[in-house]
């Protein structure tokens, strides 16, 4: 099999239980370093990827964020600057038509459509939702004095929250979500569904029908916002551009915080001194799963491509070069977090991790994020007592079992059976 920095990080289910060695492996050999089977760049120190997520101009781009190398590029790079090459070729690249392939001045106009929607105001009112909801999702399982996590709470609370966000009528929402199927950068690969440059078209009529609604008669949801937006110009956008933006939001609204809220299940449901503290020091929840996101990283990784030949570190990155920025390697590179594989929510810069990516990119959802991680944490501690890990499905402390999905781009537990003592 050869040594653990020479696995097919794209390709191998040993690396998606266990990613932390195979990152340290290579991060042994150097900061930036091409991985042998598909040629990226991977990025595992944190100053060297903090500098790739930050770096103005046209450096790097976007278009390749979500599949990286798989498919290839569908061009041949020639020369030290590929931009006119990759403009003529950017519409058959995987997720072309959506927000997280977009550069430059496009990029920026359709992210302030985003943004705006999540606003301080509106996070308030939601968290009241947020409360009301949890309990609801507590109350189906307490008696029971056990529960799968994932599918069970922090799915539901994800899904739901977004949903309710946009304003999705309740009857449609679990048919909207079969229709999303598996996640992007399968292992197995999903060539029908998920590598084409518009995987969600099969969204866009529905929301197309909720966006022309709202633009007939809003009401006080989001979705309302989003159809009668305005880029900077004054210009309406076409309701097709909204519908787009708006499928990609339900997708992709759900996938950070129900990784993060399992996550931090899992973490509490090992350590009873932990669940002791946090109950009694309520103020420390957002210091945990700040901690949380740093050592179970959502998105491992992220991918830029190499516009014009540049440096990352010391290493050169021709034009062409598909660059991984892995976020998780980069959130515990021991040359900027002191002892990065203990987990500390007393530590020192306890934000600093770049879960959330940083720059013009950074996850314009990560305040949402937060709020439906820190509800769903407290509302579960002030609920459920004695949170521990079943054994009879993940096996004994000493020996954990521990499946995650078969993705090469998200850190995401499969299922998570914890039982406890209702408070």
């Amino acid at each position: 099999m050869g040594s653990l920095g020479e696995r097919d990080f794209f390709t191998d289910r040993g690396v998606v239980q266990d990613p932390a060695p195979y990152f340290e492996a290579l991060r042994a050999k150097g900061p930036v370093l091409r991985e042998p089977h598909h040629g990226a760049m991977v990025v595992t120190g944190y100053e060297e990827a903090l500098d790739v997520l930050n770096r103005p101009g046209d450096a790097f781009s976007n278009a390749v964020s979500v599949a990286g190398p798989i498919p290839p590029l569908p061009f041949r790079p020639e020369g030290d600057d590929i931009r006119a090459q990759l403009d003529a070729h950017r519409a058959e690249l995987p997720w072309a038509a959506h927000l997280v392939s977009f550069d430059g001045p496009k990029h920026a106009e359709h992210r302030i459509l985003v943004t705006r929607l999540i606003t301080p105001k509106r996070l308030k009112q939601n968290e009241a939702y947020l409360v009301g909801l949890t309990d609801r999702l507590i109350d189906a399982f307490v008696a029971r004095g056990r529960c799968e996590v994932v599918s069970e709470y922090a799915h539901a609370v994800s899904t739901l929250v977004i949903a309710d966000l946009l304003g999705v009528p309740e009857g449609e929402r679990e048919e909207l979500l079969s229709l999303l199927g598996a996640p992007p950068t399968q292992i197995e690969g999903d060539p029908e569904f998920k590598v084409g440059p518009d995987p969600l078209t099969h969204l866009h009529a529905r929301f197309v029908r909720y966006l022309s609604e709202r633009r007939a008669r809003p009401q006080d949801d989001a979705m309302s916002e989003l159809a009668n937006s305005r880029f900077s110009d004054g210009t309406a956008p076409d309701v097709a551009v909204l519908a787009q933006l708006a499928s990609f939001l339900f997708g992709a609204g759900q996938d950070t915080s129900a990784r993060l809220i399992a996550s931090a299940v899992r973490i509490l449901a090992e350590n009873p001194e932990l669940q002791a503290r946090l109950r009694a020091e309520r103020g420390k929840i957002p210091d945990f799963l700040e901690e949380t996101l740093r050592v179970e990283t959502p998105v491992k990784v992220n991918f830029r491509l190499a516009q014009t030949t540049t440096t990352i570190g010391e290493v050169e990155a021709p034009a062409g070069a598909i660059v991984m920025n892995s976020l998780m390697a980069a959130n515990r590179d021991p040359a900027h977090f002191e002892r990065p594989d203990a987990f500390d929510i007393d530590r020192p810069g306890i934000r600093d991790h770049l879960a959330f990516s940083r720059g013009a990119h950074a996850c314009p959802g990560a305040p949402l994020a937060r709020l439906e991680a820190r509800v769903a944490i407290e509302r579960l501690l002030d609920r459920l007592a004695d949170i521990r890990i079943c054994e009879a499905e993940h096996g004994p402390a000493e020996a954990r079992r521990f499946d995650y999905e078969p993705t090469y781009m998200l850190r995401s537990l499969s299922a998570l059976h914890i039982e406890f003592t209702a408070a």
